[in-house]
């Protein structure tokens, strides 16, 4: 049995995190069917890193125990590396591949994940033009997000605003120090990345921010508690209506406070 507690209306903290994980897939489950009965596409913002990993692993069950059907999703994932080439085993793209895409009927024309080889001359176009292919398909039905222990969301640093939109940014030095092991060893980390802005992420109907872990815990009470302020980017999103946080226990510890 579940055992959750809700703190506000927005606010859904789960004993487990695979609790928490299958809740938020439950959703996507959900959106998605509902788009199917209704014959029209659903588009999917999705992250990348540990947290989402047991979100991905429930849908694929569902996609193969329980038919769902994957068909109709369009998706934008938030960021890549850059430079990255999307052959890299450490890149966004295969990322997604090994957790997700690979294992469900997904239209590979449905994948949509910015190119960590994009040139220099040409970024600025092509970021533009990923935003705008999200504007022509009616915006995300619903984004899913992660968040670092420095605030930011997709790689939104600290001190991104609420009108970014798609862009390069350079790292932090937190975000590039946690992700120091994967790489083995900081020196190997890239100092930039392209993210889908705070603007785009935003702009999404459902927002839904999972935290897993006590060392989330800080930061989710900082961004739930403290200033709204773009020091905390993660903080913006409390003050939006279609905002849904899933924590477990550990994750939540010092908001239970």
């Amino acid at each position: 049995m579940i055992d959750k507690n809700t703190l506000t209306s927005n606010i859904i903290v789960f004993a487990k995190e695979l609790d928490a994980s299958r809740a938020v897939a439950k959703q996507i489950q959900q959106a998605i069917v509902a788009k199917q009965s209704a014959g029209q596409p659903i588009v999917l913002g999705l992250a990348t890193g540990n947290t989402p990993k047991l979100v991905y692993q429930e849908l694929v069950r569902m996609h193969k125990n329980e038919g769902l059907s994957f068909e109709n999703v369009i998706t934008f994932n938030l960021d890549e590396y850059y430079p990255m080439m999307p052959s890299h085993q450490l890149s966004y793209h295969n990322f997604m591949n090994i957790h997700l895409f690979s294992h469900v009927n997904m239209l590979p024309e449905n994948i949509n994940i910015p190119y960590g080889q994009w040139s220099k001359a040409e970024l600025i176009e092509k970021c533009k033009i990923y935003d705008e292919k999200i504007q022509q398909l009616g915006g995300i039905d619903i984004q899913l997000l992660g968040i670092g222990r420095n605030g930011h969301i997709g790689f939104n640093e600290p001190g991104s605003t609420m009108d970014t939109c798609t862009r390069l940014i350079d790292l932090h030095e937190t975000t590039r120090n946690d992700a120091a092991k994967d790489f083995e060893g900081l020196h190997n980390v890239p100092y930039q990345a392209i993210t889908m802005g705070i603007q785009t992420i935003t702009s999404a109907r459902k927002i839904l921010l999972l935290a897993l872990g006590e060392r989330k815990s800080v930061i989710v009470h900082k961004a739930l508690t403290g200033e709204i302020t773009s020091d905390v980017p993660a903080s913006y999103l409390r003050v939006l209506p279609q905002i849904e946080f899933i924590f477990d226990k550990e994750a939540a510890a010092l908001i239970n406070r």
